[in-house]
């Protein structure tokens, strides 16, 4: 498995599924002796965050969860507020925009509303996210003192979908009919191919990463992929990542997926 050796790691929707998984495994990889996760998500002292509340009393000195709702401007900008306070003169290294919503629905009937939540969630989110937390990304990759891009230096890691692929999605779509997400998420995939290009110049490491058909609340228990499998390869994917993936579409096997 390549290492992931970023030191500071940000994850958004870390409260449950996927995001909750990467925690957990970044947890138990040793890369990183002075590893510091930052675990964000819509509400910590909910009910449904109860699982990583109970990781963070495990381990207080690697993780501190943040509030951050990816659909609220304010949130996400306190949230960087905060995070850049407890940050050191490092930055950040691994930004991983994971938090999203599915709505389903087709062109007959997908609501006004399931459009705007889920484009406010999963591409205005994200958009927002990267912004406010570019400074620190800057910082970690002035820091590094090192050539060329990689998650352990600076990186934005955008969690996209097959869904979100305009070639892939048609014959899917009479099993899958989830017309917003698949719209807000190739709109996701938009913004990482813009963001690359615009992040090359300050060595700041962006791609889209699709993790599979996971088991999840998003997934769906007919999903065939576990959390643990999906995450580990992803992880490995990531640890792997060079200039080359900048601006690309890669799935949890490190597979390049078309647009």
């Amino acid at each position: 498995m390549a290492a992931v050796k970023a030191c500071s790691v940000l994850i958004t929707g870390a409260n449950r599924g996927l995001g909750l998984e990467t925690v957990k495994q970044l947890l138990e990889d040793s890369n990183c002796p002075k590893r510091h996760i930052f675990a964000t998500c819509r509400d910590p002292d909910g009910p449904k965050s109860e699982a990583l509340r109970e990781l963070a009393k495990k381990h207080p000195s690697v993780i501190t969860i943040i509030r951050l709702d990816a659909d609220d401007p304010c949130s996400i900008k306190e949230s960087a507020k905060k995070v850049g306070s407890l940050l050191g003169s490092n930055g950040l290294n691994l930004l991983v925009n994971n938090a999203a919503i599915v709505a389903r629905g087709t062109i007959q009937t997908s609501s006004v509303e399931d459009m705007k939540n889920t484009f406010n969630t999963n591409v205005i989110g994200p958009l927002l996210i990267i912004k406010e937390y570019l400074p620190y990304l800057q910082i970690a990759a002035k820091a590094s003192g090192t050539p060329g891009l990689s998650c352990n230096k600076a990186a934005v890691i955008n969690i996209s979908t097959l869904g979100g692929s305009i070639s892939t999605m048609p014959s899917f779509f009479d099993q899958f009919p989830v017309l917003p997400y698949c719209v807000s998420k190739a709109g996701l995939n938009m913004l990482t191919v813009l963001a690359a290009e615009e992040l090359k110049a300050d060595e700041i490491l962006c791609m889209a990463l699709h993790p599979g058909w996971v088991k999840t609340e998003l997934g769906g228990e007919k999903a065939p992929l576990e959390p643990k499998e999906s995450v580990e390869g992803m992880l490995r994917v990531i640890g792997s990542l060079t200039e080359k993936e900048q601006g690309g579409f890669l799935d949890y096997t490190g597979k390049t997926i078309p647009w």
